[in-house]
Order: C-alpha cells, then structure tokens, then sequence
C-alpha cells in the first residue's frame, strides 16, 4: 500500500512528479494542500480499486516537484494541472482537492468546467480573497500556523519527528501517518533536516490567495464538501459562500480534523467512493460494496 508508482512529467522549467494508480479507467485527479505532497492520499487511492484510475501529482514547491524561484500563483499550478491532463490523455476528470488546493479547482471549475466531471472540496481553506491589510500578517502566520513546523530546521530526523507526532495531521501516528511524513522530509546537502516544501511556494502562495477569490460566479458541477468534525469548516457563515456560488452542493460531515483522509482514513475513504459511484449511477442511491 505505502509504495505507489511514482512518475514524472518533464515539463518546461519543471519537473512534475506525480503518483499513479491505474488500475481502472475513470479518471480522479487528487490535490494535496499547502505544505503537503500527492502521497497523502495513498489510503484514498488504493480503496477506490480498480474502478478508477488515480493520480497524485506533486504540486509545484511541493513533494519530489521542481522548487522553481518563481511561478507559484494559481494559474501556474492550474497550468501544470492541464499539462498532466494533456499527457495522460484525459479530456476530463473527478477532482479531489484539499484545502487551499480546493481554491484552484474551483477557479479551474469556473474557466473550464467541461474538464471537471465531479468537484470535492475537502475542509477548504482561504476559499475567499483576503483584504490587503492581511499581507502584514503573514510572517507571523508563517511562525504560529502548526502545519508550517516542519520549513524549520532540525539537526537530525529524530527532532523532526519529535515535532510531527504533535502535529494534528500525525495523531495517531499510525504507518500511513509515518509514512506521509516520512516523503514529506528530507536531509539537505547542509546536514539538517526539513520539509520538501520550499520557502518561496510558501511565500507567493499566501501571495496569491489574498488576491484570488475561489468562488465569484455559480457553478454547476456536482460538489461535494466534506466538512470534518473537527475542521476549519463549523460555521453557516463559513458555509454560506458554497451554498451560494456551488449549484449542486452536497455537504457531509465526517470524523476527525482537517486532515481527516489521514487521521480517520476509512470514513473518508467511504464518503469518497459513494459520491463518485452517485456520479456514474446517478439512478441509484445506493452506496457501492
């Protein structure tokens, strides 16, 4: 299970890695979150089987991806998403995006929604524009957001891990857990340890979503917000921009925190699986075995 193929895209200026499940047909294309990489969602993937075909790419700054000095806004990110889409022959996909990712796909929803056959947002963050005022805030942001502990660096891989077992992704500590973060660190030519996720992805990405909104327009496509119980999401004000733009909305609830695909795996996996069977058998409520 903790081995999936790893490939890459070599595309100008950057090199795409990416996570291939393809032992089925139906295309889902899975985006990690900021600080995260494509290897969060092994349990997702290999749960689906062979019905689907899965693919977990690395966003840019992120994972075993290029680390380019600039180039991180959400057109740059949906632009390697095409690119991928274009090299596996896809005219169209399921798209599973986490947290700050849900805000590039719904902008990539609202550019082009002939490429997204079905839309899940899982607990999203920074969904709306930020005011100006924020961008003062951000490098205190950058010292107290928890899930931006593992950019410091450690003297050996024991601290790191030290750090990641309080992190809210890592309760449990389970072996996916260990080893998601195993591949989100790594020994640098300095000596120290650290994430794979660079300081620049981190900086143009707060960048950007101050100044992108991911919602402005209705739309269409069937979405489904996955709403932890222990998530960002709690309130009808922070419900209330996708109830008003997302035209076929489903909201569930699930256990656990942000990260609920790797702190309650199986309920995750579970509410995944019957909305895209709903999606290709909309007659039937039933869910799949």
């Amino acid at each position: 299970m903790l081995n999936p193929p790893r490939r890459t895209l070599h595309l100008p200026g950057l090199d795409l890695s990416y996570l291939d499940w393809s032992g089925g047909s139906e295309p889902v294309l899975l985006l990690h979150g900021m600080a995260d990489h494509g290897g969060v969602w092994v349990s997702l993937a290999e749960s689906l089987g062979d019905r689907y075909h899965c693919v977990a790419p690395d966003l840019r700054g992120h994972g075993d991806s290029g680390k380019p000095v600039q180039g991180y806004r959400c057109g740059d990110m949906i632009a390697d998403l095409k690119a991928l889409m274009a090299h596996l022959n896809w005219t169209s996909a399921h798209v599973i995006a986490h947290s700050w990712a849900a805000k590039i796909a719904t902008v990539w929803a609202r550019e082009q929604p002939e490429r997204i056959r079905s839309l899940v947002l899982v607990d999203p963050f920074f969904i709306g524009s930020m005011p100006d005022w924020m961008q003062l805030t951000f490098p205190f942001l950058y010292r107290v957001l928890p899930f931006l502990q593992l950019m410091r660096s450690f003297s050996s891989y024991e601290q790191a891990e030290q750090v990641a077992r309080q992190l809210k992704q890592y309760r449990g500590w389970s072996p996916l857990q260990q080893w998601v973060f195993q591949t989100a660190i790594e020994q640098k030519p300095e000596g120290y340890w650290s994430s794979k996720f660079v300081r620049q992805a981190r900086d143009q990405i707060f960048e950007d979503v101050m100044r992108v909104d991911g919602l402005t327009e209705p739309l269409a496509v069937s979405t489904l917000l996955i709403q932890p119980k222990q998530g960002l999401n709690r309130t009808n004000w922070q419900l209330q921009p996708y109830r008003r733009y997302l035209k076929h909305l489903t909201i569930q609830q699930v256990p656990g925190n942000h990260w609920c695909f790797l702190v309650e795996p199986d309920a995750f996996n579970q509410a995944i699986a019957t909305f895209l069977f709903q999606q290709s058998n909309p007659a039937t409520n039933h869910t799949p075995s």
